[in-house]
């Protein structure tokens, strides 16, 4: 099993989160729609999910890069690295929400995109449209930001360790009070958004993790808590409200909660099911996030056409999207996203050179 145990379960809890409210939306509009009562569990934020994910992007960037510093190959090793993780299943969820505009438009919101917008979002470049800026598989705004947070790191690469991340975090911090003080035109109004500091949150706690800083289980459990509560409170106001204070109101928490995660043993001495099948579900938390509109929704429609949602109801029709999530989840990652990423990684990868 990974060594990052309790990062891969959080993994887990972070991309279940996300699918979890998407499943309450899909599950109320089809109680509407049957005329049953539904009443989404929404007093959590379960969208902080990407938060956290934000916030293990910085600190696995770090984690794992730890030798890649001043290294002569070491910026193609990390880009070729992250272009075969991140590229190869989300191009293909574009490709199928282009191919859904076109032929099962029922399935899909929004209408046809145009070509700029089909070009962008491929590309990862944020363009201005009305509403959210966002590609036109929405939930691909995070890898967005994922990927101009890889164009930074692998640019300060060049540098020693602790110089190279005192750089990096500079720059998000600055970029951030950039963002703030000046009316900057898309696309980098979109990239100096403060939630670009949750990864500057990950950095700090990866480079404390490779200096080998670690925390008592009593420490660790108390920020875990702390986590949580400040996540369940919602003291800084609804997500309606959050705006510009994300990485306040949601960032802070998922720091506690990777913190929590990450400054301990890298693995317990024993591992029951339940954990290793948590692990499993981490592994595949990529694919959760980017698949799971396309099985809720499919299911959605086939549900309420045969008129089995009168039967399931809104809870039984819940329980259907998730798992049904969940298993073509690990299906894609087992039969598409492991192999084309180990495939893409061979071919994009440099020989390592020692210098």
């Amino acid at each position: 099993m990974s060594k990052l145990i309790h990062i891969q379960l959080l993994r887990a809890l972070a991309a279940l989160a996300v699918a979890f409210l998407h499943a309450q939306h899909d599950a109320a509009d089809l109680a509407a729609r049957l005329g049953f009562t539904f009443s989404p569990l929404d007093n959590f934020p379960w969208m902080a999910g990407v938060d956290v994910f934000f916030v293990i992007s910085g600190f696995i960037m770090v984690y794992t890069s730890r030798d890649l510093f001043a290294a002569p190959s070491g910026r193609g090793i990390f880009l070729a690295r992250r272009i075969a993780r991140i590229v190869p299943l989300y191009w293909m969820v574009t490709t199928l929400y282009v191919v859904a505009a076109l032929v099962v438009p029922v399935l899909v919101h929004g209408g046809l995109p145009s070509v700029w917008a089909v070009i962008a979002s491929y590309l990862f470049i944020p363009f201005d449209r009305p509403g959210p800026i966002q590609p036109i598989y929405s939930l691909g705004w995070t890898l967005n930001y994922e990927m101009f947070f890889y164009a930074l790191f692998a640019f300060v690469l060049v540098l020693r360790g602790r110089v190279a991340l005192l750089v990096l975090a500079g720059a998000l911090i600055s970029f951030t009070l950039i963002g703030r003080v000046a009316s900057l035109p898309q696309p980098f109004a979109f990239w100096t958004d403060p939630i670009i500091l949750e990864f500057a949150f990950g950095i700090g706690l990866g480079w404390l993790r490779v200096q080998g800083v670690t925390l008592a289980f009593f420490w660790r459990a108390l920020l875990a808590i702390a986590g949580v509560a400040l996540l369940a409170g919602n003291v800084l106001g609804p997500p309606s409200e959050i705006g510009a204070i994300r990485f306040v109101a949601w960032g802070v928490p998922a720091a506690l909660l990777v913190a929590a995660a990450s400054l301990g043993p890298e693995r317990p001495a024993s591992a029951n099911w339940l954990t290793r099948f948590g692990v499993r579900v981490g592994d595949v938390s990529y694919a959760i996030y980017l698949i799971h509109p396309f099985v809720m929704r499919s299911l959605s429609e086939a549900v309420a056409r045969s008129g089995w949602g009168a039967v399931l109801g809104p809870w039984g029709f819940f329980a259907l999207v998730l798992s049904g999530t969940l298993a073509a989840s690990f299906a894609v990652h087992l039969w598409f996203e492991r192999p084309v990423t180990a495939w893409l990684r061979r071919r994009l990868e440099p020989v390592r050179q020692h210098g």
